[in-house]
């Protein structure tokens, strides 16, 4: 197809309202490039066609690159849930303990230099479970 040709298609299916996804590595492609909603240059192209995509394929061949976004959305998120939950279960428990509610019914006392140790390790896993993404492959 020629370049106006492409962009036209582009344009046509747009119309239609679907959201339109064009992948290309030459002069030709980039005017449906630039027109598309996602613009995928690949990385063997030209200029023109990586200037005018949103998005560059390091590869020149589409078939070795693998999508994974809900992996990729899916970590922080569930890092940041196992993140919150442990301290804040320790120091939901550990607060009220220290500070002798436990202590009129049954004679329980957590020593403040307990909870303190609890609280900062609480904190150290809050940091290392943050660390973690930085060693996650994608």
């Amino acid at each position: 197809m020629l370049p106006d040709q492409k962009s036209a298609v582009v344009t046509r299916l747009q119309k239609a309202g679907r959201i339109v996804a064009m992948a290309g590595d030459g002069v030709n492609d980039a005017p449906a490039l630039a027109v598309a909603e996602v613009g995928i240059a690949m990385g063997t192209g030209t200029d023109v066609a990586m200037e005018s995509a949103g998005i560059h394929a390091v590869a020149g061949r589409p078939r070795r690159h693998r999508a994974r976004p809900p992996s990729v959305a899916g970590r922080p998120w569930a890092t940041s849930a196992k993140t919150c939950s442990s301290p804040s279960s320790t120091n939901s428990a550990g607060i009220p303990i220290a500070a002798g509610i436990l202590y009129p019914a049954l004679g329980l006392l957590l020593s403040p230099m307990t909870a303190a140790a609890a609280m900062a390790l609480s904190s150290v896993s809050v940091v290392g479970n943050a660390l973690r993404l930085r060693v996650t492959r994608l």
